[in-house]
């Protein structure tokens, strides 16, 4: 079988960290169709880590449902995959999961901090210790999954039979000896959940190991000032296995603390890695609308325009969150005041490029009740009509020039509704001048 190296950025052929290449196989068809890596037990032997822990790694990241078939050694990702994009995959698991941030060296262990609800990574070479990327999906299952669940299961099943067949004999036998006492004393430990695999004494001598994990407040102050900033704030929470309304409610209190305490300016970043996080940035322009946005939206849009590009620069789904939280702020909320400026409104949002020409046309064509009732739907882009008359008839008009950049595109009150002033149903007057779309 080909091996490689663990660590892919060596190329050294006599590198001692070798482990098979990946080995895919795609099975079944249609909507059953799905791949099995053939050889993960020997991946993971080679790695040191649960097969579990790379198979669902690939789902993560892939966004696909894993299976674990333990009995036959078989992991499976749903879908067909390439075995060279796996590869690639296993690749990012062993950069974040097994290779030593100090180092390099890929002999290192896990350990899991229930209580912290943490996950250390110690390397053996060179004595490190510190977390690993907690922000990633994997940790959750790792943290469900502690790294020595199989082993302990497997010594579980082993300690059961030999507590039945000792029984036996104890039965046949004395059943004061000291070896019965002994295994009685193990299956209390056992129920009153010390560790299966040790006996009372062993367990009493390991207590003076115990500096090694001295986890008082004292001690982890000490250990916070040897890491960096960015694993300080590492800390892991269930978020992403709450529901999305759950998600959105808790970026909703993240901006909002932001807005109120005057900090909102120089968070743009903060704010887009707490949405990635949470795995709603798309999502994430209705909050910001809600929050930001009121009867002023007009001088709003630009002093908020860095926040809102970046989420909506080259993201047409963003985009129509962001007008679905324009059309609720204009139909519900502001609806007296923002209803004529609908038009100054979407030319604001495109002349700072915060919307796209194409994602406006496609919203104004299809009236939805998603956010609000179909008729106020079809009210705003009723209203919206002389920007998009305008965009239409640019778009036209740069497919006929041939050259000429001089050209402006006016609009005609008598066939549309002047932008600066709401309709008045009374005012049949024609005769009033062109205007130009760059004077709104």
């Amino acid at each position: 079988m080909a091996c490689v190296n663990v660590n892919t950025n060596v190329s050294d052929q006599f590198y001692r960290y070798k482990m098979p290449r990946l080995i895919a196989k795609v099975e079944g068809k249609g909507n059953g169709i799905k791949t099995v890596v053939v050889n993960m037990p020997e991946i993971a032997k080679a790695l040191s880590r649960p097969p579990k822990y790379p198979t669902k790694y690939f789902g993560c990241e892939l966004g696909a449902q894993t299976q674990f078939d333990l009995k036959n050694d078989r992991y499976i990702v749903n879908g067909a995959h390439e075995a060279i994009k796996l590869q690639g995959l296993l690749d990012g698991f062993i950069k974040k999961f097994v290779l030593c941030p100090q180092c390099s060296n890929p002999e290192t262990n896990l350990v899991i901090l229930s209580r912290k609800q943490l996950i250390l990574q110690r390397c053996i070479a060179c004595g490190y210790q510190g977390p690993v990327d907690m922000n990633h999906k994997l940790t959750t299952f790792i943290l469900k999954n502690p790294p020595d669940q199989d082993n302990q299961a497997q010594a579980t099943s082993k300690s059961k039979k030999s507590k039945k067949s000792k029984k036996q004999e104890s039965v046949n036998g004395d059943c004061n000896s000291p070896e019965a006492n002994a295994q009685e004393q193990m299956a209390a430990q056992r129920a009153s959940g010390g560790d299966i695999l040790a006996p009372p004494e062993a367990q009493d001598a390991g207590d003076d190991d115990d500096w090694t994990e001295d986890f008082s407040e004292a001690a982890v102050r000490e250990r916070m000032r040897d890491l960096t900033s960015a694993a300080k704030g590492l800390t892991l929470t269930d978020d992403l296995e709450k529901t999305q309304e759950e998600r959105m409610n808790i970026l909703y209190n993240f901006i909002k603390q932001k807005h109120e305490s005057k900090t909102l300016a120089g968070a743009d970043k903060d704010i887009l890695a707490e949405a990635e996080r949470l795995e709603i940035k798309e999502k994430c322009p209705t909050i910001l609308v809600e929050l930001l946005f009121n009867a002023d939206i007009l001088k709003q849009i630009k002093e908020h325009k860095k926040l809102l590009l970046r989420f909506c620069n080259d993201s047409p789904k963003a985009q129509k969150y962001l007008l679905s939280g324009i059309e609720i702020l204009v139909g519900k909320i502001h609806k007296d005041v923002l209803m004529s400026k609908v038009p100054h409104i979407l030319k604001t949002l495109y002349d700072e490029d915060i919307l796209d020409e194409d994602v406006i046309l496609k919203w104004a064509a299809k009236p939805t009740k998603n956010h609000v009732s179909k008729s106020v739907a079809e009210d705003i882009r009723e209203k919206a009509k002389p920007f998009i008359k305008w965009l239409e008839e640019a778009e036209v008009e740069d497919s006929d020039k041939d050259g000429s950049d001089d050209e402006e595109i006016a609009y005609s009150p008598t066939e549309v509704v002047s932008m600066s002033e709401p309709k008045n149903e009374d005012d049949d007057d024609e005769s009033g001048a062109d205007i130009d779309i760059d004077a709104i």
